[in-house]
Formats: structure tokens, C-alpha cells, sequence
């Protein structure tokens, strides 16, 4: 009897004083990963459930796109060269969706007219011959730089002067500096003999105008207004 008592007067000591309160230690060391802590101890967090780090999603506008401008006005240059002293300067120059004007400065050549056409590939690895036919892109039959059936790098003759000098000035609406038919990267060629506009009567009139050999030849290039 005095044994229980006893028993019941420790029960009573221990769990009615607050200072006599116990906790699981918070941080083991046994086993660092197991974090038990009454509700009743602190309030508005819990520390069962881990703090995750928040990722910042920045909304960025997208840059806005570079503005593409295009000159109204192009210009092209073409420097002829070739194995005998016949050399030039050819200048091209376009207004909007205008003709372009060609001017022509050859020297060296004999006195008289010479076929001066654009061919279609801009490639002298081979010399003039490897700039290939006259540009064509409608698959029609040489001609005139005025008859409606021509190539469209048809563009006549050029007359050398007694000092073997050739200027002109063509004006041409079939070889436009922009576009799908843009004549950029192709050949300007000076021929050795006159072209006879596809009507010579010759098995060549159709195809080249019978204008002889290629004595200087210039790629087509772009350059500052």
C-alpha cells in the first residue's frame, strides 16, 4: 500500500510541473535525418516539410526584329578583262522597279561594233568561255535589244571609235539588279565581231548573232550607291 502511494506521488510531481517538461532532442546524432517536434512547441512552421527554393520565372518580351531596309536605288559594277588589251568598265544602276541603265567604257578595241551581250554564268575560271550562253531565262531565240523575242541578255553592239575606244549608254528593262531574273553574279562579254541581231541568215543568228570570238568578259557585282 505505501508503495503505490509512493508510486502515485512521483506520477503526480513529474507531470504536473511545467519545468519538468520533456523534449526530443532536435537534432540526433545518431540519425541527423529524423526532426521530430511537437505541434505544440512552435507555431506556423514545421520543419517535417522541407522549405523548397521558389524558381523566378522572368517574362522577357522578345526583342523586336531588325528592320530590313531596302535602297530604292541599286548600283552594280562590272570590271572586263581579257587575254588581248581590250578592257572596261561597265556601270549598272536601277530606280525601284525601273529599267536599268548600263554604261559602257571599252578600250582597246578595232574601230567598229562589237556584240556586247550578258551571259549567264559569272564564272572565268576558263577564261570568257566559261560564262556560258547569253543569259536566257525565257528560253527564247536571240535577237535585238528592241524585238520582243530575245534573250534577255541580249544587248546589241557597241561601236569602238578610230581609237579603239567603245561608250555607251543602254537602257534595258530585262536585266534588273533584284528579283529571281536579278542579273548580280553574272557576265558581261565584248565580242570580237558585230552582232547581226539574229537576222544574219546564219546557222549561229539564233543562238549567239555570229558575233565571233570573246575578247574580255566581268562578273556582275554590287556595289555602294
Amino acid at each position: 500500500m505505501q508503495a503505490a502511494i509512493a508510486a502515485m506521488a512521483l506520477h503526480s510531481i513529474l507531470f504536473s510541473s511545467p519545468a519538468a517538461t520533456s523534449y526530443p532532442l532536435l537534432f540526433p546524432l545518431s540519425n541527423p535525418s529524423t526532426i521530430s517536434i511537437p505541434s505544440s512547441s512552435f507555431h506556423g512552421v514545421s520543419l517535417k516539410t522541407p522549405i523548397t527554393r521558389q524558381s523566378l520565372t522572368l517574362s522577357v518580351a522578345a526583342a523586336p526584329k531588325p528592320l530590313t531596309v531596302v535602297a530604292a536605288a541599286k548600283k552594280a559594277v562590272a570590271v572586263l578583262k581579257g587575254t588581248s588589251s581590250v578592257e572596261g568598265v561597265v556601270t549598272l544602276s536601277q530606280e525601284d522597279n525601273g529599267p536599268t541603265t548600263v554604261n559602257v567604257k571599252i578600250t582597246g578595241l578595232a574601230p567598229g561594233p562589237h556584240g556586247f551581250h550578258l551571259h549567264e554564268f559569272g564564272d572565268t575560271t576558263n577564261g570568257c568561255i566559261s560564262t556560258g550562253p547569253h543569259f536566257n531565262p525565257n528560253g527564247l531565240t536571240h535577237g535585238a535589244p528592241e524585238d520582243e523575242v530575245r534573250h534577255a541578255g541580249d544587248l546589241g553592239n557597241i561601236i569602238a571609235n578610230a581609237d579603239g575606244v567603245a561608250e555607251a549608254t543602254i537602257v534595258d528593262n530585262q536585266i534588273p539588279l533584284t528579283g529571281p531574273n536579278a542579273v548580280v553574279g553574272r557576265a558581261f562579254v565584248v565580242h570580237e565581231l558585230a552582232d547581226d541581231l539574229g537576222k544574219g541568215g546564219h546557222e549561229l543568228s539564233l543562238s549567239t548573232g555570229n558575233a565571233g570570238g570573246r575578247l574580255a568578259c566581268g562578273v556582275v557585282g554590287l556595289t555602294p550607291i
